[in-house]
């Protein structure tokens, strides 16, 4: 299972896990951004600082495993931008590529996000145990 949301710091950490009904339940992901976009509009870029953070948990039979967390920070972009529409992609800005999420790679974008380096812990703990999901017992 995982679980993932934006902390936007102007915003006191908000949405954080309730990303997924900001703006209110049935929002469309453009209404989300347009809602940020709307309560950030007086905050400078450098008061823009965002982080997106996830979190897998392994389980089997109901037991928890363990977690796995990761997260990608970046800043508020002043403006939708990118082809994709999922989420706040449209509105973070991802620094080290000089782009929103949206106008990244789908690559990319799964190497460096919050969901992808939570995913590549899991993936090594299973690997590095020479184990499948499957076969893992804990000791």
């Amino acid at each position: 299972a995982d679980d993932s949301g934006l902390e936007v710091e102007a915003l006191d950490g908000k949405p954080g896990i309730f990303s997924a009904r900001f703006a209110g339940e049935g929002a469309t992901s453009v209404e989300k951004c347009r809602e940020h976009l709307s309560l950030l509009k007086e905050v400078p870029e450098e008061g823009r600082c965002a982080a997106f953070q996830c979190v897998v948990a392994l389980a089997r039979r109901g037991k928890l495993i363990r977690t796995f967390q990761g997260s990608c920070r970046g800043r508020i972009a002043s403006r939708i931008a990118g082809p994709g529409r999922f989420g706040f992609d449209p509105v973070f800005h991802y620094p080290p590529a000089g782009v929103t999420f949206a106008e990244l790679g789908a690559g990319e974008k799964n190497r460096v996000s919050h969901r992808g380096r939570a995913v590549s812990g899991l993936l090594g703990f299973l690997s590095g145990e020479g184990k499948s999901f499957l076969e893992f017992r804990e000791s």
